[in-house]
């Protein structure tokens, strides 16, 4: 017998019963002593009395553990844990004997008493509340936290709700006074009230619900009481005198703006706001401040366009536009010829300047593809005024008129005004080329996508399709045979193949075009005494020339300029003859004896503005 058991006044302890047999609980099992008579024993008779001691250290102090108890015991910590669960779930039958039938309790939920109460008067005032819902308001009232889970196994297991003791509570719009009303939904929304609860059990919308909200957070309790719904304007603070005073300033010096007024008034009581109202006002009222309604002159009706157009290819428009870009250090240009009945741009072409032949081309391009049109309308720059754009009009009879761009009538050239759409458009496309090939490629896609897109204007006068292309249709101007129309356009044009070193001959005279274009057919153009070489819309070289109208011949060819290729690097350009154009050379051949021939044969050459000549 250890010194506890003398201490305790026990003189022995009965074994524990026998081991369970199957079906009966574990914790029959007997309960053996420490074997250690120096550590604390539990001496007790009864094993009931036995076990509930072995716990009842855990039940009196909550912060201790089951581990630590059994270590106080040597007993298994899982024996300690066991019992004392058995213990809260059954009380004392958990720890009754071992032949004893012990059923499982049905878990119940530890929730404090605060937490029922609050539901159970939840549950009488309202039924919609949603289970998270129903979570939040528990915190925020009671500040006990709980899932929705457990909220809902809750208030499903609540009695059905009571009739309230006192009356029924009233209602957003039963309220003697609006203030109280609204309190009651800052405070219900402080609680944690949904809107949507909020609003069935006051019967107020959500809307109203939301304003007061706002209201709230922005000027807390001010906000409940009621506010006037008249408009709310600011304190006149321009009085009649400061209205004359200012009138004088008008008056003396009418073209002033409002800020200028304000400094002459010299004083800082209005802002310069208030003062260019009070100048509005003033011409409202007195008629005789100069540049008022009452002294301007009536404003004129407005008139049609002079250059209305009422069918297809009646009037035309060109002009050109120097791009806001540089393209290799130099700002080209774009040439466009535009309908004005249906505002198709018929042709376009881009050049390093805004020279006539450019032009002349962009409308050989547009004759030869629409026909001739009645009228031509361009600004009075050299490309069009000049002779050899005058003569080529006259000769296909356009009747073409120039206007002054200085003069205030810019608006009747409609090209002019349409090269804001390629500004808008397409300029940031445009800008990112970077040869003169990709430039025009860009300005070809550009016209395209200008052609099959709704037109404004074309809306405007009711069209069945805003499209202009869809306007043009198939109407053709007058049209010429290519033959004639070719050359009404130049004195003459030769078609030659150029070397594999990018060289051609004309009449004796070898000359070089450009390298990037080898063994290519390209267009010699001749127009007075200029010899100009181009292919596929792109200037090449231009050659001063003398052109014998009797023989058809061009003699004492020399270079003028050579222009940056889109067709070969700069490094590759005059390979065969010097680089610059100051070391160029002409290469002229005597002419050979030519034997007879059997018959006449004349080879006829392929033509854009003339009939072919021959070599």
């Amino acid at each position: 017998m250890s010194l506890a058991a003398v201490r305790l006044g026990v003189s022995h302890v009965h074994p524990a019963p026998a081991p369970a047999g199957p079906g009966r609980c574990r914790e029959a099992s007997p309960v053996l002593l420490h074997p250690d008579p120096d550590e604390p024993q539990l001496l007790c008779i009864d094993p009931t009395q036995y076990r509930y001691e072995l716990i009842r250290p855990l039940l009196l102090f909550p912060d201790r553990s089951a581990t630590q108890r059994a270590q106080e015991t040597g007993t298994h910590p899982e024996t300690v844990g066991r019992l004392k669960r058995r213990f809260v779930q059954q009380g004392m039958l958990g720890l009754g004997p071992a032949p004893l039938d012990i059923l499982p309790a049905r878990r119940q939920l530890r929730v404090p008493d605060p937490v029922v109460h609050e539901l159970q008067r939840l549950k009488g005032l309202y039924e919609g509340f949603g289970f998270r819902e129903l979570a939040r308001i528990i915190f925020h009232t009671t500040m006990y936290r709980l899932t929705g889970q457990t909220a809902q196994r809750l208030w499903e297991r609540l009695p059905p709700a009571s009739p309230p003791p006192r009356p029924p509570r009233l209602d957003y719009h039963s309220h003697p006074e609006r203030a109280p009303a609204r309190m009651e939904v800052i405070t219900l929304y402080a609680q944690g009230w949904s809107k949507r609860s909020i609003s069935q059990f006051l019967q107020v919308s959500r809307p109203t619900i939301n304003l007061w909200i706002a209201r709230f957070e922005a000027d807390n309790l001010a906000s409940l009481e009621d506010r006037s719904r008249a408009p709310k304007t600011p304190v006149r603070k321009a009085w009649l005198t400061a209205m004359v005073e200012i009138y004088h300033l008008q008056k003396r010096h009418p073209d002033a703006g409002g800020f200028r007024i304000w400094s002459l008034r010299g004083q800082t009581d209005f802002s310069v706001r208030t003062v260019e109202r009070i100048m509005a006002l003033n011409r409202q009222v007195y008629p005789d401040i100069p540049g008022t309604v009452g002294q301007r002159a009536p404003k004129a009706a407005p008139q049609p366009h002079p250059f209305k157009a009422s069918a297809a290819h009646e009037y035309w428009f060109i002009d050109g536009r120097m791009m806001d870009f540089a393209l290799e250090g130099h700002r080209w240009w774009s040439l466009i010829i535009l309908d004005g009945y249906s505002r198709t741009m018929l042709a376009g072409a881009v050049a390093p300047s805004e020279a006539s032949w450019v032009a002349l081309t962009v409308l050989y391009t547009a004759c030869q593809r629409y026909g001739v049109p009645v009228h031509l309308i361009s600004d009075s720059g050299g490309a069009f005024i000049s002779d050899a754009f005058e003569g080529v009009c006259s000769r296909l009879g356009i009747d073409h008129k120039t206007i002054v761009s200085t003069a205030g009538q810019s608006y009747q050239n409609l090209m002019e005004t349409h090269f804001n759409i390629q500004r808008r458009v397409y300029d940031y496309q445009l800008a990112l080329t970077r040869t003169p090939h990709e430039f025009d490629e860009a300005h070809q896609r550009f016209l395209d996508l200008y052609n099959t897109t709704a037109h404004q204007g074309l809306l405007k006068e009711q069209f069945a399709s805003p499209i202009p292309l869809h306007v043009l249709g198939e109407s053709k101007g007058r049209l010429y045979p290519p033959q004639e129309l070719a050359r009404k356009f130049a004195h003459a044009l030769f078609v030659r193949t150029t070397n594999r070193y990018g060289c051609v001959t004309l009449h004796h005279s070898h000359f070089y075009i450009d390298q990037g274009v080898p063994q290519t057919a390209v267009l010699l153009w001749v127009s007075g005494e200029d010899l100009r070489a181009v292919y596929d819309q792109v200037l090449l070289a231009d050659y001063h020339c003398h052109y014998n109208l009797r023989t058809g011949k061009v003699t004492h060819l020399r270079l003028s300029q050579w222009y940056p290729s889109p067709f070969a690097a700069r490094q590759a350009q005059g390979a065969l003859l010097e680089r610059t154009p100051q070391d160029s050379a002409v290469v002229s051949r005597p002419p050979g004896v030519r034997r007879q021939a059997a018959g006449p044969l004349r080879v006829e050459q392929l033509g854009l503005f003339v009939w072919p000549q021959s070599a």
